[in-house]
């Protein structure tokens, strides 16, 4: 009866807080934000009636007109199709990519900070060989070797970004597996699975989500960073690091192709580092 009520205590001292969550600014500006540009990516073919591959030489490097809004690129494509195509293409690794490295952590995390002992002995020791190597570093040495593409993308931020989540819901486990609900469910006889998976990740969840909120930036920066540098997903995809790196041999001449899409990057970070702040605020303890 004690672990059933001190657990339920935490979620009623938030719920005045959390039931205003609309009135969060930096949360609904960034809310707002991504919903315009998710929605674009997704009515992308009602928007255009171009095709973000089909190349039309005719129509090379052309200015931005009313029958092609943002111009075209040297091949002739529209360079406004690819841009909102790009957007469905970095927004669905981004955020795809951002889950295996989430859970992997969460579940490591958890083990070394319930368990201890040799447990957390040898994941920490994992997370201290990752984090040796600098994150862009080893990002695209495992894409190198594991060859370009969409598949190869998630393997290798998976590989790189777990540590962070580990050590995040490590730390907070060592915490809260000391609180009073905790050891009371222990003397109940519950196992460790119930305790870790029904009392402790429920309360120290919320730090991994509004982290996974800024990496979520940071994997869409990879993304586009591994795109630059012809790593990331296989031309002729539309994609907004390839973009950037097909427009800069014209920037002095047409300097929307590469200005373009790189915009489009810090308007998606700034919605999502909004969110990503907005949450930090809404779920902070102690704050009403």
């Amino acid at each position: 009866m004690s672990a059933a009520t001190l657990v339920t205590v935490t979620p009623d001292r938030s719920a005045p807080r959390r039931a205003h969550w609309f009135r969060q600014p930096a949360l609904m500006a960034g809310l707002i934000i991504t919903l315009i540009i998710v929605l674009v990516a997704i009515l992308a073919p009602l928007l255009t009636s171009y095709n973000p591959i089909t190349q039309n030489l005719s129509d090379t490097l052309k200015g931005p007109s009313a029958q092609h809004l943002l111009g075209t690129d040297q091949l002739g494509r529209d360079t406004f199709t690819r841009l909102i195509y790009g957007a469905r293409v970095d927004l669905r690794v981004g955020f795809i990519a951002v889950l295996f490295p989430f859970i992997l952590g969460t579940i490591m995390g958890s083990l070394a900070g319930y368990f201890g002992g040799w447990v957390e002995l040898v994941i920490m020791r994992l997370v201290d060989i990752v984090v040796a190597f600098p994150f862009y570093v080893l990002l695209i040495a495992l894409v190198f070797v594991l060859w370009p593409g969409e598949r190869s993308i998630y393997i290798a931020i998976t590989i790189v970004g777990w540590v962070s989540y580990c050590r995040l819901v490590r730390a907070e486990i060592l915490v809260a597996k000391r609180q009073e609900y905790v050891l009371a469910a222990k003397s109940g006889g519950l196992s460790s699975v119930r305790i870790m998976g029904r009392h402790l990740l429920p309360n120290v969840i919320s730090q991994g989500i509004i982290y996974a909120m800024s990496d979520i930036v940071q994997d869409i920066l990879a993304i586009v960073t591994l795109g630059y540098f012809g790593l990331g997903i296989p031309p002729p995809t539309a994609e907004w690091g390839s973009m950037i790196n097909d427009g800069q041999n014209f920037l002095s001449t047409h300097w929307q192709l590469t200005t373009i899409p790189g915009l489009a990057v810090v308007v998606v970070g700034l919605g999502l580092s909004l969110i990503g702040d907005g949450l930090a605020d809404l779920l902070r303890p102690g704050q009403s």
